[in-house]
């Protein structure tokens, strides 16, 4: 498994540890809210939750905020803008929006694992503008166009 450093930065709202990996091979860390009182999300509704937390990412590199999947599964509640982008320039608190798309409240308690996040690379595209695309066999079709299943 390759390492990178990433600098982290505790704010004044910032309880409890780090985040850290829960085994060897795992991809994400989890992020707890840092809540001053319980949080009811009601059916539908999103917020913005706040970690606590900033990064210094190296550049070439991003963080993805993503959905838990116990959070998602069991309670409804996932990341809306999955994944989330931290860029590598961005040097403020990272918060994650998230929304319960469930059926019932769900009450999010100060310091809930409410997302993970995952180290993934970044490249850049060099566009260059052309009159024509090289031709495949699946060509224009758009939305459905290659079957059903």
């Amino acid at each position: 498994m390759k390492s990178l450093t990433v600098k982290i930065k505790k704010l004044d709202n910032f309880k409890g540890e780090l985040p850290q990996y829960q085994s060897t091979g795992a991809s994400g860390v989890d992020v707890r809210a840092q809540l001053t009182s319980p949080m009811t999300l009601k059916p539908g509704e999103r917020a913005m939750i706040p970690t606590g937390l900033s990064f210094e990412v190296p550049m070439g590199f991003e963080i993805q905020a993503r959905p838990r999947s116990g959070f998602a599964a069991k309670q409804g509640v996932t990341v809306l803008n999955t994944p989330g982008t931290i860029d590598a320039d961005y040097r403020g608190e990272v918060k994650i929006i998230v929304i319960n798309l469930g059926q019932d409240p769900v009450l999010i308690q100060d310091q809930e694992r409410v997302a993970q996040l995952v180290i993934a690379p970044v490249i850049q595209a060099q566009f260059e503008l052309v009159d024509e695309l090289s031709m495949t066999e699946r060509g224009i079709g758009g939305f459905g166009s290659t079957g059903r299943a």
